[in-house]
């Protein structure tokens, strides 16, 4: 069976599997088994190519799907999104978690236009220079859109080698990194010159995802089962090496909620930390530095209303909110502090804003429409 970039020379489609180097075996079973319906598939175009490798960085494919299928329809090409307000692109973005990639590629997209006439280099050399894109993200890039030999190094392919070779250490180590990365490159080197690089690179992302998974790998399925030196020796479910689990830390912060009439005070949030660049509520640390700001508002404005509290998880922290309602007078409209702006709550949904946010000022003002 041959993929729709052409499949495997002949004489190494009948050469048994256990025989042909691990790239040449991990391209014929994408062909057969690989995943085929993804809708980033079906383009050698770099600019969603790119859009959907900068989404799938620390994301899971069911979840970028819809993401990026809105995303490309707003943006649908590098020019509009260089040109489209940052805003516009937090917006498109939030839920997705991670918002320094949205920022580079925002950054990114600017500098294909004003470097590259709006061309993407075409190697994963040039590619590896743009903003937010490294090494293994511009290999991937390079292979997809123009069938460069380029090997990639991301979650999946790291889990793959690990237990191919048996790796003993950590592999999110600096040392495991630059072990997996010669191993990567040792398979590319070792596979035939026309290897179908669309086929095995795609191939690397599937085994990792579908068959040599974190938990219960189906080594029966696997097309590098006869040499994986984890199955052989009985190891799969123990290798790679799970770090050490820390005891997951709490944060806590009070959110404050500034009303006057139809509108409500939001904050650009510093690049730097959570939800860098979005629109949120007015965040303190303590209700002393919420009362501090509370004198900036109209004289005789009310105390503020506790709402429900509730918690929102991140990758490395748990993060517990304490909302707090305040309604000030509508007239005359208070000096806006610096970085905050009044915005509409009929407007609120065109902001980028972090889930939990947005989830909250919902419930609080539920769309007319």
């Amino acid at each position: 069976m041959k993929s729709a970039h052409g499949g495997l020379p002949r004489d190494q489609e009948t050469t048994p599997a256990a025989m042909r180097d691990p790239a040449s075996r991990i391209a014929a079973w994408q062909i057969r088994s690989g995943r085929h319906e993804l809708p980033w598939q079906a383009t050698h175009d770099p600019y969603p190519i790119w859009l959907s490798e900068t989404m799938l960085q620390q994301t899971q494919a069911n979840t970028v799907i819809p993401y990026y299928r809105n995303f490309l329809a707003r943006f649908p090409d590098v020019r509009a999104l260089a040109g489209a307000p940052l805003d516009a692109v937090l917006q498109a973005w939030a839920g997705l978690g991670y918002y320094a990639r949205a920022r580079n590629l925002h950054r990114c997209a600017q500098a294909v236009c004003d470097v590259y006439g709006g061309r993407f280099p075409p190697n994963a050399a040039g590619l590896a220079e743009l903003p937010g894109i490294g090494p293994s993200t511009a290999a991937a890039i390079a292979a997809f859109a123009y069938g460069e030999r380029a090997a990639i190094l991301d979650g999946n392919v790291r889990r793959v080698l690990a237990r191919h070779h048996a790796l003993e250490e950590d592999p999110g180590t600096s040392a495991s990194t630059r072990q997996l990365w010669t191993w990567a490159r040792e398979w590319l080197a070792q596979s035939p010159l026309d290897l179908d690089m669309r086929a095995y690179t795609q191939g690397q992302m599937d085994l990792g995802a579908t068959v040599c998974t974190r938990t219960n790998p189906d080594c029966a399925h696997c097309p590098l089962a006869d040499d994986c030196m984890a199955r052989i020796q009985g190891r799969q479910h123990e290798l790679p090496r799970a770090r050490a689990r820390r005891q997951q830390p709490q944060q806590s912060c009070h959110l404050l909620i500034v009303q006057r009439g139809t509108n409500v005070l939001l904050q650009r949030r510093p690049e730097r930390g959570i939800w860098g660049g979005l629109w949120s509520l007015p965040q303190f640390e303590t209700q002393d530095q919420m009362a501090d700001f509370c004198p900036k508002l109209p004289s005789g404005t009310p105390t503020p209303e506790k709402l429900a509290a509730f918690d929102h998880v991140f990758t490395h922290f748990r993060l517990h909110l304490q909302p707090w309602l305040l309604r000030v007078p509508d007239a005359p409209a208070p000096a806006t502090p610096s970085g905050h702006a009044w915005v509409s709550v009929q407007t609120l949904r065109d902001r980028g804003m972090p889930t939990p946010v947005a989830r909250l000022l919902a419930g609080l003002y539920p769309d007319p429409t």
